[in-house]
């Protein structure tokens, strides 16, 4: 397979009250996604089911996130999450919680070697 980077995308998602990891990862993905416009699939006559999506997200406590419940956030392609250490706690200065922030990495690839059939 001759899987091809084609497109980068960034974001950053919170959880201000909740301290929810995934949620924060939820939003840092649907950040990177939804403000980006791309029709890259059909610019390369490639169907969207055929997007290979690499995630990696970054947050202060990577266990806390549930990576299945992350894929159920693209609607096609072929998505991957890594979680990693990253982002930030923020701690409220009265000390009633912390705010969790995330950072999301979405790259988005093609298998871009001809098909020999």
């Amino acid at each position: 397979m001759a899987k091809t980077r084609m497109v980068h995308q960034f974001g950053m998602g919170t959880s201000i009250r909740s301290r929810n990891y995934t949620e924060a990862a939820a939003r840092a993905i649907r950040d990177a996604l939804w403000h980006n416009s791309l029709n890259l699939a059909d610019a390369l006559g490639f169907p969207k089911t055929a997007m290979l999506i690499d995630v990696e997200i970054g947050v202060q406590k990577p266990e806390a996130v549930d990576s299945a419940a992350l894929l159920r956030v693209f609607p096609y392609g072929q998505p991957s999450i890594t979680v990693v250490k990253g982002g930030l706690d923020v701690d409220k200065p009265d000390g009633s919680g912390t705010t969790v922030i995330a950072n999301a990495a979405v790259i988005v690839s093609f298998d871009m070697e001809p098909n020999h059939d």
